[in-house]
């Protein structure tokens, strides 16, 4: 086992291990900073897969933008609401949540069984790639191609993704005001 294959298992440890803590934390502040780690854990995948473009792009986006705008929702609220949401019945197994629990085994399921019993190493493409050479290495400059792409090609999705995020904005700005007393 090499050292980035350790980096690998370290990596997906972190982020899993903060994910499910983040899914299952009954403190608000604290599932806001273990989803902070949780994403730095995924933009580190992103490193070891070569994709550094869209390392920068997790941590840029999503730890520096749309993580701060849920944290100044929370510290925007009120205190009322805050200890409203805390006194709520927190049952893990309810009526409601049958379908959320369907839809996650099925997903456990189907996600089991492709890792089961795909052999990763002798897929068609992936051999193909490897007998043409096309394949990225490390000293590869995908950053440029993709800003000149984004600019030029993808201009219409990129600029969908900027009103998805102008959206989110406006959503914690709302959920963030006070509420007006009658």
């Amino acid at each position: 086992m090499n050292l980035i294959q350790v980096l690998f298992y370290v990596m997906a440890f972190i982020t899993l291990a903060s994910a499910i803590f983040v899914a299952a934390s009954k403190s608000l502040v604290r599932s806001i900073f273990m989803f902070f780690i949780t994403l730095f854990a995924l933009a580190g995948l992103y490193v070891l897969a070569l994709a550094d473009f869209v390392a920068i792009t997790q941590v840029v986006i999503y730890v520096g933008g749309i993580l701060v705008l849920i944290l100044f929702a929370f510290m925007l609220s009120g205190r009322e609401t805050l200890e409203a949401l805390e006194k709520q019945k927190k049952q893990f197994i309810s009526a409601n949540k049958i379908a959320a629990f369907f839809l996650s085994g099925i997903f456990f399921v189907v996600l089991l069984n492709m890792v089961l019993k795909v052999d990763a190493d002798h897929l068609p493409w992936i051999s193909s790639a490897i007998k043409t050479s096309n394949v990225i290495t490390p000293i590869n400059i995908n950053t440029d191609n993709i800003g000149i792409n984004l600019m030029t090609r993808y201009l219409l999705p990129f600029e969908a993704i900027s009103i998805l995020l102008m959206m989110a904005l406006i959503g914690a700005a709302h959920l963030s005001r006070k509420e007006q007393t009658l």
